[in-house]
């Protein structure tokens, strides 16, 4: 029995527009929240993106794609657990297995911390770019390691961080701020991005990898464009800076892109209506390289 067997649930949510021809993205969720440290919640996410994606148009004005012919497979979710330990070693190797079958991959959280469980199972080379308010290097969090506030950490740890960018922070601590500048993490200041220049330093920092892992924290994002984030944080980015730094990769082929940490019941439908749209457009976007 295959990991994909044995640990999703295969309910999928998202109605595929179509079941003809070959699967062009794979979609599965996790719906797991046991290390967040102020609003929980975020377990049920997965499901509220896929609400979301089933009621927006999915034509691409922007790649002239439209994602109606588009066969998109949903695995449903992962088995659901409250150990942190269980969640990283299930989803590592359901996403090793699927690695295999060299497909668009999307994942839903779930909070952050499921990144290090998920990115850890594409090669060493992938290259990995996060958009966040916090840098999430802190070495525990609430006497914890395994913590979506210290998964890049784990990660860097690792693996080290040639292969990291960091867009957006803007809320972090010294012990962050010394590990960052220790280990030479790029980043992209959210300095950088209220300037303009966000789009083509996101461009440039991408421009040696072949392929990419993307990870979105929606907290990335002002409050105003998503409220319903675990951990809100003011002065964050438009809708419309995120997606013109998405766009900026273009030229990159997007092995997997994660969307994480939306909280529903703090959501007036907005952040979930983003991250639907986010999906559309990664797919829309590595459809029109074709």
């Amino acid at each position: 029995m295959s990991y994909v067997d044995l640990f999703m649930n295969r309910n999928p949510l998202i109605t595929s527009p179509s079941e003809e021809g070959d699967v062009s993205a794979i979609v599965y969720g996790i719906p797991f929240d046991s290390t967040h440290s102020f609003r929980p919640g975020t377990r049920f996410g997965p499901d509220a993106i896929r609400l979301a994606f089933n009621n927006i148009e999915i034509f691409s004005n922007k790649f002239n794609v439209d994602l109606e012919s588009i066969n998109i497979e949903d695995l449903g979710n992962t088995r659901h657990t409250v150990v942190a330990t269980e969640v990283l070693d299930m989803i590592g190797k359901v996403t090793s297995e699927l690695v295999e079958r060299q497909k668009q991959m999307i994942i839903l959280g779930g909070e952050h911390l499921i990144t290090y469980g998920t990115y850890m199972s594409f090669p060493k080379d992938t290259g990995f770019i996060v958009f966040d308010a916090h840098y999430d290097l802190r070495d525990e969090y609430a006497d914890i390691k395994l913590s979506h506030a210290a998964y890049l950490r784990r990660i860097i740890e690792k693996r080290g961080a040639d292969n990291i960018v960091h867009v957006g922070a803007r809320s972090f601590v010294k012990e962050e701020l010394a590990f960052k500048m220790e280990h030479k993490i790029k980043t992209v200041t959210d300095k950088d991005i209220r300037d303009g220049n966000g789009p083509k330093l996101v461009r440039d920092a991408l421009s040696t990898f072949d392929r990419v892992y993307v990870s979105i924290d929606l907290d990335v994002l002002d409050p105003a464009f998503a409220p319903g984030v675990g951990n809100p944080e003011a002065m964050g980015l438009t809708s419309r800076e995120l997606f013109d730094m998405m766009y900026a990769m273009e030229n990159n082929v997007i092995s997997c892109l994660d969307v994480v940490e939306l909280c529903p019941q703090y959501d007036n439908g907005a952040t979930a209506s983003i991250a639907a749209k986010l999906m559309a457009e990664v797919i829309a976007m590595s459809l029109s390289r074709k």
